[in-house]
């Protein structure tokens, strides 16, 4: 066999391997990923409340199916969160089509997530093809849809702002209906970039949106990049303000994941 054949089988045969493992990687049970934040504001004699945040579920794309992702709210359910908060981009593509199908998938998995006080979601720019049905759906399954307005939990005041990635943020309008609540006071979003845009007295924005990448490589690192600088993944500090941005669950595109495993985060948040 000449030479260059031998090449190319053998990169032919490594290729395969790469996507198989990227994608039994994408359709592994997240990683639970904990951190614990002060909050300024926090009511006196307020017990600490732990939130469950996940993002970027996608599904009709081949790494999430109703299957997984129900073992994915046993998953979340067994950690006892008082709030789950869902960061948006339920559904994969933008095709309305696919779309409609998927928010009919997840009502009855999503309806299983149990939290004392309740799930609360915001859109993402891949729900914006359906956003009405989506959040109907949404709605179905038992959760609260916040659409740059704001919502009181325990001590808490989240504010569920519209995604910035597709432009249907409107921080003014979510700050305004949170100043009217009393609480602490933190920001439920899908894309990471609306950080860099909160005042102070927000101690905590939880967002998505990034996939951490999905595919970050040696020396090359991502191979998409569509976040703002120091905005890919993990924790975020801006100032007083903590952003945290998850992997997700499910993938965008390509159905892999390589050095950015899904994940999920239980975040402890209490008084300073």
């Amino acid at each position: 066999m000449p030479r260059i054949v031998r090449i190319v089988a053998a990169l032919g045969l490594l290729l395969l391997g790469v996507a198989g493992w990227g994608y039994r990687n994408a359709r592994a049970d997240p990683l639970v990923r904990e951190r614990t934040v002060s909050l300024p504001g926090w009511p006196r004699g307020a017990r600490p409340m732990r939130l469950a945040l996940l993002s970027d579920i996608h599904i009709g794309n081949a790494t999430m199916d109703v299957g997984r992702l129900a073992r994915i709210v046993a998953q979340v359910n067994r950690e006892r969160p008082d709030v789950v908060l869902l960061a948006g981009d339920y559904v994969a593509g933008h095709d309305p089509a696919v779309a409609r199908a998927g928010a009919r998938a997840m009502i009855a998995p999503l309806a299983g997530l149990r939290a004392p006080l309740g799930v609360v979601a915001v859109l993402g720019n891949h729900d914006q093809s359906e956003p009405a049905l989506i959040a109907a759906a949404l709605r179905r399954a038992g959760v609260t849809v916040l659409d740059n307005a704001a919502v009181v939990r325990g001590p808490l005041v989240i504010g569920g702002a519209g995604d910035a990635f597709s432009h249907h943020d409107d921080l003014s309008a979510t700050m305004h209906a949170m100043a009217a609540r009393r609480g602490a006071k933190i920001i439920l979003t899908h894309s990471p970039d609306l950080s860099l845009q909160v005042p102070p007295g927000v101690g905590l924005v939880l967002a998505g949106h990034t996939h951490c990448g999905q595919g970050v490589f040696p020396v090359i690192g991502s191979i998409r990049v569509f976040w703002k600088p120091g905005l890919r993944c993990g924790i975020v500090r801006r100032g007083a303000t903590t952003t945290i941005i998850t992997a997700g669950l499910g993938t965008s595109g390509v159905p892999l994941r390589v050095g950015a495993p899904p994940d999920l985060w239980l975040v402890t948040v209490k008084g300073r």
